[in-house]
C-alpha cells in the first residue's frame, strides 16, 4: 500500500520558493496547453495551472481544495491506486473521462497521468478538452453510417483512379459481393467506354466543377447496365487535390421506362397515322369498284377480253378493300421483313405486318 505524504501549506514547492528552478517551474506550468492539476498520491489536488481554472471554472483557490473524485466523473480512490501502480513501470498513463465544471456540466477530457518529483512524489494529471475532436469523430460515425446506408452507390479513388472505397450498395449495383472486392479496381474499367470513363476522371481533377452524366456500366459477368454518374474531386487539408469522389445512379429501369413511352408514342403516331391513310383511301376504293362493276354490265358479253380485264381489276379492287378493312382494325404497329439480306450486308427491307 502506498503512504500518501501529509499536505504542506504550500505544495509542490522546493524549500525556499524563490529559487530559479522553483520559477521555471511555474512558469512552464502557466505556458502548458493542457489544464494541469498537480496531486499526492491520494488524489487531492496541491497545484494546477490557468488553463485548468479555465477548463473546470473554478478558481485556483477552489480547485486546491478538491480532489480528483470531485473534478473527473467516475473516479475514485481505486482508480489513483491503480494509476500509481501503472506508473511505477510506464512514463505515463493516459485515460479518457468526462470532467466535471464548477457548474455541474460535464466535458470529454482526454487525459495523461505521470509522475511528478518536487521534493515529495506528485501525480500530475494533463486534462485536454476533447469536446471539438469527439463531436467531429461522432459527425465523422454519423455520415459513414449514411454513406454506407445511402441507397446510391458511392466510391472514393485516388489521382490514377484507383478505388479507394466503395460503398455495399455500389457493389450490389455492380454484382461484386463485398464493397471490400471493388477496392484497388481502376474505376476506367468499370465501363464499357473506357476512354469516356478516362475524360471524365481527367476532367474531375482539372476542373473545379463537378462531372455529371450518363455512361454504360459492365459488371464482370459482361452484363451492362446504365448509371447516372456525379462525380467532384477531393482535397486535403492544405487544399490540395487528391482524387475524386463519385456517386451512382442505377438508371436502367428509368431507361426501359422511357423507351416503353417512346415506342409508344411511335405505335401511336403510326396508328394514328394508318388510320387516317386507310380512311382517305377507303373512299375512291369504293368508288373504283362501283364503277368498275357498272362498266361490267354494260360491257356485258361483247367482248370476252374486255370482261377478263374488268374481272381482274375487279378482285384486286376487292383485296385492295380486304387489305384498307385489316389495316384499319390494326391495334399494334409490328413490321416483318420483307426482302431479305441479299449477301451485300445491307438490313433486310421491312413492311407492316397485317
Amino acid at each position: 500500500m502506498v503512504s500518501t505524504p501529509a499536505r504542506k501549506s504550500h505544495p509542490g514547492y522546493h524549500k525556499g520558493s524563490a529559487s530559479d528552478s522553483d520559477s521555471k517551474y511555474r512558469e512552464l506550468l502557466r505556458s502548458v496547453y493542457d489544464g494541469a492539476l498537480i496531486t499526492d498520491l491520494a488524489g487531492r489536488v496541491v497545484d494546477c495551472n490557468p488553463r485548468a481554472c479555465d477548463f473546470f471554472l473554478f478558481s485556483r483557490d477552489e480547485l486546491l481544495r478538491l480532489s480528483i473524485p470531485e473534478v473527473i466523473s467516475g473516479a475514485d480512490s481505486k482508480l489513483i491506486g491503480e494509476l500509481w501502480q501503472n506508473l511505477q513501470n510506464e512514463r505515463f498513463t493516459l485515460i479518457q473521462a468526462y470532467c466535471v465544471r464548477k457548474n455541474g456540466t460535464y466535458f470529454p477530457a482526454e487525459i495523461a497521468v505521470n509522475k511528478l518529483f518536487l521534493g515529495d512524489m506528485r501525480l500530475c494529471f494533463f486534462v485536454r478538452d476533447i469536446t471539438i475532436r469527439r463531436q467531429s469523430d461522432d459527425m465523422l460515425r454519423t455520415e459513414h453510417h449514411a454513406i454506407q446506408n445511402a441507397g446510391d452507390g458511392i466510391a472514393v479513388a485516388n489521382l490514377s483512379g484507383t478505388l479507394e472505397y466503395a460503398n455495399p450498395s455500389m457493389a450490389r449495383m455492380w454484382h461484386c459481393g463485398e464493397s471490400g472486392t471493388l477496392i484497388g479496381i481502376n474505376v476506367r474499367d468499370l465501363f464499357q467506354e473506357r476512354d469516356a470513363a478516362a475524360a471524365m476522371v481527367a476532367h474531375v481533377l482539372q476542373q473545379p466543377d463537378a462531372w455529371v452524366g450518363e455512361m454504360l456500366a459492365v459488371r464482370p459477368n459482361a452484363e451492362t447496365f446504365t448509371v447516372q454518374i456525379n462525380a467532384s474531386r477531393t482535397k486535403n487539408a492544405d487544399g490540395e487535390v487528391v482524387g475524386l469522389v463519385m456517386s451512382f445512379m442505377d438508371i436502367s429501369d428509368r431507361k426501359r421506362a422511357e423507351e416503353a413511352l417512346r415506342e409508344a408514342d411511335r405505335q401511336r403516331v403510326m396508328l394514328e397515322s394508318l388510320g387516317a391513310a386507310t380512311h382517305h383511301l377507303a373512299q375512291p376504293a369504293t368508288v373504283l369498284m362501283g364503277n368498275l362493276e357498272l362498266l361490267r354490265a354494260k360491257l356485258g358479253g361483247a367482248d370476252a377480253g374486255a370482261q377478263e380485264l374488268l374481272g381482274t381489276s375487279l378482285e384486286c379492287i376487292r383485296e385492295i378493300a380486304s387489305i384498307l378493312h385489316r389495316l384499319h382494325q390494326v391495334n399494334q404497329y409490328r413490321t416483318t421483313n420483307y426482302l431479305e439480306d441479299a449477301g451485300q450486308g445491307s438490313a433486310p427491307s421491312r413492311i407492316l405486318d397485317i
